[in-house]
């Protein structure tokens, strides 16, 4: 069949606006547009064709770490070991203009090295951090703006997700992407919380202060060697076993489930019900992902049947 590229466009953008103004998850919206596609142009024999090419797209090793990248924040995510970081982490910021978002930033960028997956480390501080925000009359700037930003560090900082998504896509190395997001990364979480800092100062009504419990610095020295300190097994086990050459991404990404149950494990954390979660959330956020990547790859042979 041949159509004017006008007819096509048209086809594929009104059917794909249709679907999503109708409420269909956008992943299945595109692989049923390309579907209508390829029946379309080519008839029922090039549906045939589509398990192949989702095959040959999902069928790379690179891709192999991705899975057990979001198994680690899951774990982390579910078991609650971020949470009781969390705490830590709001010992020490004391009176600081924009406590909560500061808390924020600091969670956020310390999870990312933790997680694999942006939606564990958005949701994670969401539940923390959002209710008492508004419970305290934090502008949505300076409550939901944080949590959003840097949850979305977990794209930049290892293990990322997306970055071996990227890596696979690009035909680059996955290692060098990996280690190349961790000073990207470690800068914009800083750079969140310098900003924080300045626009709470400057206009203190986004972030109005509150009294809150002190502690001594003895306190505050043991509950960051009780509970933090061990998560730096966890980036070892990952980045730094990259970094030093001794392991591969996919071997990387092992080690660092591994690495996540024992330090769970040490807590006292690992029960049946957090690695029940896990692996249904694990599995969900995988199937999403892979699905993104299939998709583009059944759109991509599509021209060459016109």
């Amino acid at each position: 069949m041949i159509m004017e590229w006008w007819e096509v466009f048209s086809f594929f953008i009104g059917g794909l606006v249709l679907l999503l103004v109708i409420g269909f998850p956008i992943a299945f919206a595109f692989l049923l547009m390309d579907i209508l596609g390829v029946l379309v142009f080519m008839g029922s024999r090039g549906v045939l064709q589509i398990p192949l090419q989702i095959f040959s797209s999902l069928s790379t090793f690179t891709l192999s770490p991705i899975p057990m990248f979001i198994l680690m924040g899951e774990l982390m995510f579910h078991s609650g070991v971020a949470y009781q970081t969390i705490d830590v982490l709001d010992k020490w910021l004391g009176r600081l203009p924009g406590r909560l978002s500061l808390l924020a930033a600091a969670g956020g960028t310390l999870f990312s090295a933790l997680s694999g997956s942006t939606l564990a480390n958005t949701a994670m501080l969401g539940t923390v951090l959002l209710p008492d925000m508004q419970k305290r009359g934090y502008k949505p700037a300076m409550s939901v703006g944080p949590i959003v930003g840097v949850g979305g560090l977990a794209m930049l900082v290892p293990p990322s997700s997306l970055a071996v998504v990227l890596a696979a896509l690009g035909h680059i190395s996955v290692s060098k992407i990996l280690v190349g997001g961790v000073l990207p990364g470690l800068l914009l979480g800083g750079l969140f919380a310098v900003y924080i800092v300045i626009r709470c100062w400057i206009n203190p009504g986004l972030a109005p202060r509150y009294e809150v419990t002190s502690s001594s610095i003895k306190e505050r020295v043991v509950m960051f060697v009780r509970y933090v300190m061990p998560l730096g097994i966890v980036i070892f086990a990952v980045l730094g076993l990259m970094m030093l050459g001794v392991a591969t991404p996919t071997e990387a990404a092992a080690s660092g489930v591994l690495g996540t149950v024992l330090v769970i494990a040490l807590f006292r954390k690992l029960t049946f019900e957090a690695l029940k979660k896990s692996i249904i959330g694990t599995l969900e956020i995988t199937i999403m992902i892979f699905m993104i990547i299939a998709i583009p790859s059944i759109a991509l042979w599509l021209p060459s049947l016109l």
